[in-house]
């Protein structure tokens, strides 16, 4: 193993944690013989002094060793198709039965088989009640086609009961999927362990987002909920099933069921920022220049005769008195509106959150942001994108090697802000130049070339760097 992988992976204190652990578990084991050992030869007070130091050795796994081992648990058994799970009341009712039952047992109390009979009869009514609740429910999920981050997003969720009796009661609806294909830490577990055990740690973990609470569904009937959900973040969702869950009717379990769901993927934009500083200060001069060619535009270019499939508005009669034959106006076309946004993935090495936080994250189901600087120039590129939209430009995104080619209008729009919902930063030292700028130049023409960097003044020629406009995040 990599010791410099290693660092990154673990910490000192899960070094302590695995020695301590090692230690309790192995001394426990060690005592437990001990006190047998001291039985057998009949050393009554070694196997005392044993014991009760096995206790303490008890206590201390207890603490140590049992927590962690019960979240870890918790959080696997999500991620399996399991029917039902013990909730918090139902393991202290499993406990009191136990109970219950050894007093019952020990002393044939009357009374005490009947609290026993009681005990069991609710946990079988809760258990069959719950079951029956999830059968014969079909669900869908309707999404508009844009989703910014930060924005109220309205989904619909329709619930069918096709059970002709018995009505559903408190189902919870949770939409199943993964934000991406591998973990955040693949990479590191593939230099730190062998292949098979990398590619188990490093598969992205099945995240669950809840849609609705649905109290009360009558048999052969549907209901609708609107409801309305803010994704803090820009990502990706891809869809894979949803789950139904309820803890009808006395919340002893929580019976789950899962419905596959058509494959789909969610795609949340970047938020969109009004009016950031760097837009006011760029000035491009959007079609303000004049081009020495015909076109649609102000400014008046030449007079000629006029033709018959002109427009009669453009007739100039001045002209036409002078010279006593119909004469044209024929005006310059405006300089083009285009546009080139090069967004640079790379952010320098540093600005990104320790790989343990994004572990932690990305293991309770939380949204991981790799750098939030990187997340300020995703905002920062959409927010340019779409003001430049606005004012009827033809723009075109560039990242790495997604080139979304010259386009107006909104369906362009949501096209390149797709591209910037998906991307991931690359950690450099930036000292390689931005790829592709050189090339960019010679393909665009007149077009401005916007670069929106977290690396500061690119490697690049002194024509290029006049030429650039660079807005840094």
């Amino acid at each position: 193993m990599d010791l410099k992988v290693a660092r990154q992976l673990f910490t000192l204190r899960d070094l302590r944690n695995a020695v301590l652990g090692v230690v309790v578990v192995f001394g426990g084991l060690g005592l437990s013989g001990l006190t047998l050992y001291a039985h057998q030869i009949g050393d009554v007070r070694m196997a005392a002094i044993s014991a009760s130091v096995s206790l303490v050795f008890v206590l201390l796994i207890l603490i140590f060793i049992v927590p962690p081992l019960a979240r870890n648990a918790r959080r696997e058994t999500s991620q399996m198709n399991l029917p039902f799970e013990f909730t918090t009341g139902g393991a202290v009712l499993l406990v009191l039965i136990v109970i219950v039952g050894f007093s019952a047992w020990n002393t044939g109390n009357n009374l005490l088989f009947l609290v026993l009979s009681f005990l069991l009869a609710s946990m079988i009514v809760g258990f069959v009640a719950g079951g029956l609740c999830l059968k014969k429910l079909d669900v869908t999920m309707r999404f508009p086609e844009t989703i910014f981050a930060g924005e109220k997003t309205p989904i619909l969720v329709t619930m069918t009961n096709r059970k002709r009796l018995i009505p559903a009661f408190s189902v919870v609806v949770e939409v199943r999927g993964r934000e991406r294909e591998r973990s955040v830490a693949a990479g590191l577990y593939d230099a730190a362990f062998p292949r098979f055990i990398a590619k188990r740690l490093g598969s992205a973990p099945v995240v669950r987002r809840t849609l609705d609470h649905f109290v009360y569904v009558r048999a052969r009937d549907m209901v609708e909920k609107r409801t309305e959900h803010v994704f803090p973040n820009r990502g990706k969702l891809s869809i894979r099933d949803f789950e139904l869950s309820t803890k009808f009717p006395f919340g002893f379990f929580r019976h789950r069921r899962r419905l596959p769901a058509r494959e789909a993927e969610l795609l949340v934009f970047p938020k969109i920022v009004e009016n950031p500083v760097e837009l006011d200060e760029m000035p491009l001069e959007l079609g303000k220049r004049v081009a020495n060619k015909r076109g649609s535009g102000q400014d008046l270019l030449a007079l000629r005769d006029y033709q018959p499939n002109d427009n009669p508005r453009n007739i100039d009669w001045k002209a036409t008195a002078r010279t006593s034959q119909l004469t044209a106006r024929e005006y310059s076309a405006e300089d083009e509106q285009r546009v080139t946004v090069i967004f640079d993935t790379r952010i320098p090495a540093g600005n990104e959150r320790p790989i343990r936080e994004l572990i932690s994250a990305e293991q309770s189901g939380e949204a991981v942001v790799v750098s939030p600087r990187f997340e300020e120039g995703a905002r920062i590129a959409a927010s340019l994108l779409s003001e430049l939209a606005l004012s009827n430009a033809e723009i075109r995104l560039l990242i790495d090697s997604v080139d979304t080619g010259f386009g107006a209008g909104r369906a362009h729009v949501h096209e390149c802000l797709r591209h910037l919902a998906s991307i991931e930063p690359a950690i450099d030292n930036k000292t390689e130049p931005v790829p592709g700028l050189a090339r960019v130049f010679l393909e665009t023409g007149d077009s401005h070339i916007l670069l929106v960097t977290a690396n500061g003044v690119p490697v690049a020629s002194p024509d290029i760097l006049q030429r650039l406009k660079i807005i840094g995040f």
